[in-house]
Parts: C-alpha cells; structure tokens; sequence
C-alpha cells in the first residue's frame, strides 16, 4: 500500500539521505475496526526516487464513502495490506511520473483508476496505471467524488434494460448521491424518474428539492404503496435497500423489465414476487461499479463514460455534490460523522 513511502515512529525511517525533504501526512489503519479508533494520522517523508512506472501525486481532495467504512471494517471485498491508507476515491495533481509513463504528464488532474488506492494522504508515489486522467476544468468537489456515484448512476441507465427516451426508471433512496444523479442523468437523457425515499419531517423540502434536480414524482414509501399500481412503462427499477423495498420496486416492472441491485442499505435479502418472474420475464441483476473497472474490455467505455460525465458537469448540467470539508487533522469527527450521517459526504481537502 505505502510503495516506498516509510511512516515515521512505528515504521521508522531508512536510507534519509534519499528521500525529500517534505512532510507529508497520511490517515492510516494497521488493523480492521471500528474507523474513528483504528484510524491514525501519521507523517511520513517521500522517497525522492519515482520508478519508471510511477507517479509522484500530491492530493487534492478525497471523501468518505461507505465503501471506506466498510473496508476499514475488514467487510469491504477490497482489502489492502496493512497497514493501509485508506480512501478509495479522490483526485490529484501529478508532479513527477517515471520515464516509461507516456499517458500522465506533470499538471494533470487524475483520479483513481480502481479501488485501493488510498486517497486520504496529501501526497504518494503509485503506480501510474492505477490513476485516470480527467478533464482539468472540472471543479475539484466533483473531480474529488467523480469515481463512484456518477458512473454508478451512469452504467445503470446505460448498460441495463434498452431504455429509449420516455421510458421510467424506478428507484428507492432517491435522495442519495446516486440517487441524485440517477434523477440527473435521465433527465438529461429524456427518461422519467419515479423516487421513493423514507418519511421524515422534512419530506416537503426533500420532494421539492429532487423535483428541481429533474425528478418526475417522489414518493414516501407509504406512498407509493398506494401510487405503485398505477405506474406504466417502467422498464428499470433500481435497488439500493433490498427487503420489502425492492419487492415494492419489482412490482412495478412491465414485461422484460429489469431490477438492479447496487446497495443493501435494510441489510435485508432481495424480494421480488414470483407472478412477475414468471408471467412478466422479468430479471434481477446486481452491480457493483469497483469490479466493472477492473474488466479490460470496458477501457472504451470508461473513456466515453468520462468525457460524457466531465461535459455534463462543465455545462452545469450537475448540481454540486454535498459535501462538508475536513483537515486530515479532523479525520475523527469525519469518519463519526460519516458513519451516523449521508446528508453530505465528509471530504477530507489537503
């Protein structure tokens, strides 16, 4: 995980006369737990020598996503070796690469390629094909959260169900990151978008809120308990909280239609009544956004999907991301506030 950067104190230091003079901090874990108590902030020093292959990056920003939490919980199917760094998303500026390393040059804005890469630092030496390069006018709070839920939102409405202009997409926690731009994404394609999201006191202002993201109707889960029969033409329903939430979602399919799991935030198995599989053909997929990086075959793909996202973003196309900005320092009150909250996404910036 750390190449050749040595953390100072419980690692020590080797060779100093080789490496730069610049202290550089890292959120560190050497076991799985609790994250506010297994979590350290460490300095390190860089060593000054960047292989052939490698990039020198200095961070710019990073988030907490639940994905993180989970990995620093031992729970996360990516586990690096401790002691790791965590932060699985995030981007940076390049400042050094390697004499072998023709597709990064010093000044680009990058982004991790995969999962693992231990963001939550503000500079590391890594291999340079475990970093994408993104267009540099793009916002850093969004460069910082470009990884995982607009991609997410992306490949679902594109690589599922042959949606066609008009057609409804369903989906449970609407209000989420990816929910958002799940909202986002179809309008700009000229889909409709039905969202259930949980009562709260709040639910006038959320509803108003995602309508104005582009939202077709937004339900209450009692709602659209209610309101679900009347629905036509939905071809692709998206499930982030299994249980009795995605057997509602499912009820809902026409023929052919497809369900997609990406989340299961109820910890309960996925339902799905058994008339719509059998007089309906319907189909229940998952997806995971991490494992679609790591397929060779869809290079191409992540190229459009990229440039696609980074035009949407510059044209203003995107609200924001929510997002609360923290110090490295802060990484307790972060990592608590993450786990308890997902109004904003804690956003370490360096």
């Amino acid at each position: 995980m750390f190449s050749r950067t040595l953390l100072k104190g419980t690692y020590g230091i080797r060779n100093a006369s080789r490496f730069v003079s610049t202290k550089t901090k890292h959120i560190v874990y050497e076991e799985y737990g609790d994250p506010p108590k297994v979590c350290n902030l460490k300095e390190a020093l860089i060593d000054d020598i960047v292989k052939e292959n490698e990039a020198l990056v200095k961070f710019v920003a990073a988030p907490i996503n639940p994905a993180d939490i989970n990995q620093i919980q031992g729970v996360y199917p990516v586990k690096p070796p401790l002691p790791g760094v965590g932060g699985n998303e995030g981007c940076g500026i390049i400042e050094r690469v390697g004499k072998s390393v023709t597709y990064l040059k010093p000044g680009d804005l990058v982004i991790p390629s995969q999962s693992g890469l231990g963001t939550w630092r503000t500079s590391g030496i890594v291999e340079a094909s475990k970093l994408y390069s993104i267009d540099k006018s793009v916002p850093v709070h969004f460069a910082a959260t470009l990884n995982v839920n607009p991609p997410t939102a992306y490949r679902m409405l594109k690589d599922f169900g042959h949606l066609k202009p008009g057609d409804t997409v369903i989906q449970n926690a609407g209000n989420s990151a990816v929910g958002q731009y799940v909202i986002q994404i179809a309008r700009i394609r000229g889909l409709k978008t039905v969202n259930v999201v949980r009562n709260r006191p709040t639910i006038d202002e959320l509803k108003n809120e995602l309508k104005s993201l582009g939202a077709n109707e937004v339900f209450t889960e009692e709602e659209f308990a209610k309101e679900s029969r009347s629905l036509k033409n939905v071809r692709l329903a998206l499930n982030a909280v299994g249980g009795r939430s995605s057997l509602m979602l499912a009820k809902t399919l026409d023929d052919d239609g497809v369900m997609v799991t990406y989340g299961g935030m109820s910890k309960q198995p996925v339902q799905s009544p058994t008339g719509a599989f059998i007089f309906k053909d319907i189909s229940l997929r998952g997806f995971w956004m991490s494992h679609w990086y790591t397929k060779k075959e869809n290079a191409k793909e992540r190229d459009a999907m990229f440039k696609d996202l980074c035009e949407w973003i510059n044209a203003k196309e995107f609200a924001p991301p929510k997002v609360v900005e923290r110090s490295l320092e802060q990484y307790e009150e972060a990592l608590k506030m993450a786990m308890e909250s997902s109004d904003a996404k804690q956003l370490f910036v360096m």
